[in-house]
């Protein structure tokens, strides 16, 4: 069984990539923590548009899904889920939600965990919610024939609630000593805890909540705003070759964890620099100037739920008026028809950001 030392693991961590992303991160939080400006409708649009993104992503991750509309109304608890699937996402919600709003008063124990899986299947018929895995089990991939090829051997079944003690305790004594930033200890604590794969079924969602709950205890709450599973479905390649590149040798405790906390620490940073845009964004006067103020420095064309995602405060009705306007003055061209339709930007932008009018060339 694999020994969490992470004194000795952190203290190799500190690296120039690492040491520059965590000066990033801090800037980031602290200029969050600056801005005052925004009220608290537009700060609720943010966290709601952060939940739906979450669940759904988290989910979409591990094959489980359902139409966006459906989506939308389980997030919001205005249906019942009529499958499983849909079943499995109301289970999601409902952890996402008691680690929003209760996380200062959740420990990161093993009966902690097993009570957040458990909770996980609130909706499902299931005997193994909120029970340490019966079974040894394999992470696999499909190769080029077509058959399942094992790519990783987790802890056994019967180490699981020893490993799980130990990671939960190295992963406090991390946080309590403080020498080394509270980041690092969550991304070697959501790694280990994929690594032991300590339930039958749901250890992916198990560890992007996690991530979420061990970030907004050390202080870092950008998963409120910013959905952090929807940041890492959209770069779920990169995602799985970091967890690939740092399991090598994870048994014996010689893997090198450098692949996997780089890429956590650009998750969090790429989310606090969302966060950043979509405060300045909305920041902006008039819903023409939000609009404005959103496709700056975007070359790509964007649908329309993407920028009513980004743009919560402003009604559908006027965003339709607010694209027609902007369209009719040649200062924005729709490409693609239907569910493909795409908005671009073709006409050099001006806008403000903290007071200051800003043009792009």
């Amino acid at each position: 069984m694999c020994a969490f030392d992470y004194e000795r693991k952190l203290s190799k961590l500190m690296v120039p990539e690492v040491v520059n992303a965590l000066s990033a991160i801090h800037a980031l939080r602290a200029r969050r923590e600056l801005r005052q400006e925004l009220r608290p409708v537009e700060l609720e649009g943010l966290r709601e548009i952060a939940r739906i993104q979450s669940t759904g992503a988290s989910n979409s991750l591990e094959n489980i899904r359902t139409s966006n509309a459906r989506l939308r109304e389980l997030v919001q608890m205005r249906v019942q889920p009529r499958n499983r699937d849909e079943r499995e996402i109301a289970g999601y919600r409902a952890v996402l939600d008691l680690i929003h709003e209760s996380h200062a008063h959740i420990d990161v124990t093993p009966n902690v965990i097993l009570q957040l899986h458990r909770d996980l299947y609130r909706y499902v018929d299931v005997s193994f919610g909120g029970r340490w895995k019966d079974a040894d089990n394999v992470i696999a991939e499909t190769g080029p024939s077509g058959t399942l090829v094992t790519r990783f051997v987790p802890t056994s079944a019967l180490e699981t609630p020893d490993a799980m003690a130990g990671l939960c305790s190295a992963y406090a004594r991390a946080v309590k000593d403080g020498r080394y930033d509270v980041l690092l200890a969550s991304a070697l604590f959501t790694f280990d805890f994929v690594s032991i794969h300590p339930f039958n079924d749901g250890n992916g969602r198990m560890s992007r909540l996690l991530m979420l709950l061990t970030l907004y205890r050390g202080g870092y709450d950008v998963g409120r705003y910013v959905s952090l599973e929807h940041e890492i479905e959209r770069t779920k390649e990169t995602y799985y070759e970091a967890l690939a590149a740092s399991s090598a040798g994870w048994r014996e405790g010689e893997n090198d964890y450098l692949p996997y906390v780089t890429y956590f620490l650009g998750v969090v940073l790429a989310c606090y620099r969302d966060l950043d845009e979509r405060m300045a964004v909305l920041s902006q006067g008039s819903s023409d100037e939000r609009v404005r103020a959103f496709f700056a420095g975007r070359l790509e064309p964007v649908s329309r739920r993407e920028i009513a995602d980004a743009l919560p405060t402003i009604s559908s009705r006027t965003l339709d008026r607010v694209l027609a306007r902007l369209q009719a003055a040649g200062e924005l061209e729709k490409v693609g028809a239907a569910r493909a339709t795409r908005y671009r930007w073709v006409r050099p932008l001006t806008w403000q950001r903290d007071g200051v009018n800003l043009t792009e060339a």
